[in-house]
């Protein structure tokens, strides 16, 4: 009796035994499987961050660049705008000087006009005086 419990707790055991090196084999496996993942994970993470360094890096280049054109066409404009506030004085002056010439066109026109009618004038007298002295000895 003592022999065959004997038996039978040994054969237990080892059905034990052979269910632990199971269970001991497939966690093994997952830790395997797991430990791969992580290294998987890590690998990803790593290239996440290279490429948001690289990212980083872009678009601080890209600011950069940005700036500097924001710089150079805010230089430009400041330079167009006084450039134009040059040309109004510019204009500005020679719409005064245009029209004081035209005031002294017109003056002229109005003496030319005064001195036409006077040459008219005495030139009538000039005729009416040489045939007033034509009739005259």
């Amino acid at each position: 009796l003592i022999s065959s419990a004997t038996k039978s707790l040994r054969m237990e055991t080892e059905i034990l035994e052979k269910k632990l090196q199971d269970a001991q084999m497939k966690l093994a496996e997952k830790d395997g499987g797991k430990e791969k993942e992580i290294q998987s994970l890590k690998r990803l993470i790593s290239e996440l961050e290279f490429q948001l360094t690289m990212e980083k890096s872009n678009n601080e280049s890209f600011l950069d660049k940005l700036r500097k054109e924001i710089k150079h066409k805010s230089d430009e404009l400041e330079k167009l705008t006084q450039e134009k506030t040059q040309l109004i004085h510019s204009l500005s002056q020679v719409q005064e000087e245009n029209s004081l010439l035209q005031d002294t066109v017109r003056r002229e026109c109005e003496e030319r006009f005064e001195l036409t009618a006077a040459l008219g004038r005495a030139r009538e007298q000039v005729l009416e005086l040489r045939r007033l002295s034509g009739t005259l000895p």
